[in-house]
């Protein structure tokens, strides 16, 4: 071992003026700065991620918000199609009720309902055809069966209520009456 390592180790070297001491200092010194440069660091973090949550549960806040808004007021478009026509059918039987002609009214009441019809199909909906095809379970509901010799078996003979489709998908599926073929 040299001199100089021998004396570092030596009790004559505690009175912290020797080099080592001043080295660990400057050692600790510098270990303190990183440590409050990581701190820091920390903080700055911590507070980025509680700005960041508050946006989050506002934003949460905001979409519920929308979504019972949307929920609420969904029907809004298709109602401002139907008013319309309950105008129309509130025309038609004063219109009646005035004039007593009963050829009014049925008039009127056939161009509502082509209206009404107008503002459904502008939102995707359509009538099924059932008479004389072929019964179709997935769109059509069979009330009754009836022996005929002009339809084919299983061919819808009679519509009592039209099914309708909401695009692709049955609304509410027509209800017929289904031919069991020749009676014999």
């Amino acid at each position: 071992m040299s001199e100089d390592n021998k004396n570092i180790h030596s009790i004559d070297n505690l009175d912290g003026s020797s080099e080592a001491s001043s080295g660990t200092m400057e050692g600790v010194n510098e270990l303190q700065q990183v440590l409050d440069a990581k701190s820091d660091e920390c903080k700055a973090l911590n507070e980025k991620y509680l700005r960041l949550a508050a946006e989050f549960d506002n934003y949460k806040r905001l979409a519920q918000r929308d979504q019972r808004e949307q929920i609420k007021f969904g029907n809004e478009q298709i109602l401002k199609e139907l008013l319309p026509v309950v105008d129309n059918l509130e025309r038609a039987i004063k219109s009646s009720k005035g004039s007593g002609s009963v050829d009014a009214l049925t008039e009127g009441v056939e161009l509502t309902l082509k209206q009404l019809v107008g503002a459904l199909t502008k939102f995707g909906v359509k009538a099924v055809d059932s008479v004389g095809l072929a019964f179709d379970p997935a769109t059509q509901q069979a009330v009754a069966q009836v022996p005929s010799d002009t339809i084919p078996e299983n061919h819808v003979v009679e519509e009592y209520q039209k099914g309708y489709l909401l695009q692709d998908r049955i609304l509410r599926a027509a209800m017929v009456t289904v031919s069991t073929g020749a009676a014999n």
